[in-house]
Formats: structure tokens, sequence, C-alpha cells
């Protein structure tokens, strides 16, 4: 399938329920709609003084955890986790890396989790 790459998203954060932070992956969290495909994508990120920073993007519902809302989380890599509630985010949406799925379990999810990171840490790498 084709995705219309890249796309800018943007908005003001928000909370959703801190399973993200539970998880290890603390997110920024927009509701915006957006025709991107559900997945996980890898791109750039403007927060607070955060610019152009790294990010693994997350478009859709995540159901494994029991959410029904769609939305677009944004997980900067090595930033401080702190709240950035109600401030302004853009993301700059490069690739596509897999579709949203349902895991079997916490432990699934985390797992698929850390494998994103590392091709997403291997993909930012190559373009430096």
């Amino acid at each position: 399938m084709k995705h219309k790459l890249p796309a800018v998203l943007s908005g003001t954060t928000k909370p959703y329920n801190g399973n993200g932070r539970d998880l290890g992956y603390p997110t920024a969290n927009l509701a915006v709609e957006t025709d991107l495909v559900d997945g996980v994508y890898f791109g750039f990120a403007d927060l607070a003084s955060y610019k152009n920073h790294p990010a693994l993007i997350f478009v859709g519902v995540p159901t494994t955890l029991g959410d029904r809302d769609r939305r677009v989380e944004a997980y900067l890599l090595d930033i401080p986790d702190q709240d950035y509630y109600d401030q302004k985010l853009r993301l700059k949406v490069c690739t596509y890396h897999r579709a949203n799925q349902r895991f079997s379990s916490l432990d699934a999810l985390k797992k698929a989790m850390r494998a994103d990171e590392v091709v997403g840490r291997d993909w930012f790498t190559a373009q430096v």
C-alpha cells in the first residue's frame, strides 16, 4: 500500500492514559485526523526546545492496551521523560516501518517496541 510520505502532522499535545510511559516509551500525543495508514513510522519532531529530533511515530488505535481512540503518538529518542502537555508538536513522518497489530501480551508488545526502536535508530543513523 502506498503512503503519502513525507507527511507533516501538527497540533497541541494532549494526555491519554500514560501507557507509553508505563511501557518505557513516553510519548507526546496528538488527536489529529490523518489519512496515513495505521502503523509505526520513523520521522522527526519539533517539540519544546527539540527541533528536527528523531522520533518513532505510531498512528492508530493501541488495541493491545484496550484503547479505542485513534491517535498519533511520538516517542522522541533520548529526551527526558517529563510532561509536554498543551505544547505545539510538529511531526515530519518520513518512512513507514510496519503495520499496527494487536499483540497477545504486554511482553510481546514491549518486545516489538524494542525491535522498532533498534530498526529506527539504524534508520536515523543512515540519514546523517
